[in-house]
């Protein structure tokens, strides 16, 4: 532990130009006498520590002593930088925090960033995500209830074993005890998130079949060819950027879209019938038939 603070020390003192005794003990939760002898310690080990007397004295790294920058360049190091202080602030993570610290001082001085990344979600509970990150450096088991996507409710008990931020949601993956199975969970479903006190021992993901997730059965993809209006077109290139695209005169847009058994895709509904007006199904007919008896269904909620 004491060593762990005093390399700490030293990357807190290259990063700031001066830090009095009183807020490195509060920073580490001991007494300013074991930061008088921890600078003590790192003097005799060669380091240029000088002292500053006064209400704004403090401690600092003598000027012109800089850490090796070989070992990285600066665009590792600056893009390093950006991707932990975005996840230092959905996990406030003291560990991510110090490691920013160490490679600031390698950074290249004076760099405008040119990278900003935000892995905060407006769709996932930051508490939830920070118990599950610590079920997974436990190894502890997490209860919630969870909402599938047929909208049925049912609790859950998982060993986690890593989270995963993609299509901008947090995911978490582990194995289910509930189906004794492997699953992924989408955190913006999973209600009242409780760290258990019980641990679980690792298991081998491989030894599953699910874990290896099989390939989709491609007979069962089929194209889905979609008419955007010109007043839709930002949502659309929103949802389906990767889509095959055609522009037209007017303004307007044809997405073709291949979906894996497009009428049973509830997901691939709720974003069409979000459109209102702005969008037509035109391929599959079966597809416009299922879309227009959700609007009927709607609009019964309003008569």
């Amino acid at each position: 532990m004491k060593l762990e603070r005093l390399i700490s020390i030293i990357y807190k003192l290259l990063n700031h130009e001066v830090l009095s005794a009183s807020a490195l003990a509060d920073e580490y939760g001991v007494s300013q006498r074991t930061i008088y002898r921890d600078i003590d310690v790192l003097c005799a080990a060669g380091f240029p520590i000088v002292s500053y007397l006064g209400q704004s004295g403090g401690y600092s790294i003598m000027d012109g002593y800089k850490m090796d920058k070989s070992l990285l360049g600066s665009y590792d190091v600056n893009a390093l930088i950006t991707v932990l202080q975005g996840l230092s602030t959905v996990f406030e993570d003291e560990r991510a925090q110090g490691t920013i610290e160490r490679l600031q001082t390698i950074s290249s001085e004076n760099c405008t960033p040119t990278l900003s990344v935000d892995f905060e979600s407006r769709r996932a509970d930051p508490d939830a995500l920070r118990q599950l990150r610590t079920g997974i450096a436990a190894k502890q088991i997490v209860n919630f209830d969870y909402v599938n996507a047929d909208s049925q409710r049912t609790n859950r008990q998982i060993e986690p074993i890593r989270l995963e931020f993609k299509h901008a949601n947090w995911y978490v993956y582990g194995f289910c005890l509930t189906r004794t199975d492997y699953r992924e969970f989408r955190l913006s479903r999973m209600l009242n998130v409780q760290l258990t006190s019980d641990s679980f021992p690792p298991r081998d993901p491989t030894s599953n079949s699910r874990a290896s997730h099989a390939g989709i059965d491609m007979s069962q993809v089929q194209d889905v060819v979609v008419r955007v209006h010109p007043h839709a077109l930002s949502e659309a290139l929103d949802h389906f950027q990767q889509a095959d695209k055609q522009f037209h005169n007017d303004g307007s847009l044809t997405i073709r879209i291949p979906v894996f058994q497009p009428l049973e895709a509830k997901w691939l509904c709720s974003i069409l019938l979000s459109f209102g007006s702005g969008a037509e199904v035109l391929e599959p007919i079966e597809l416009r038939t299922v879309v227009q008896s959700q609007l009927r269904e709607a609009l019964k909620l309003y008569q």
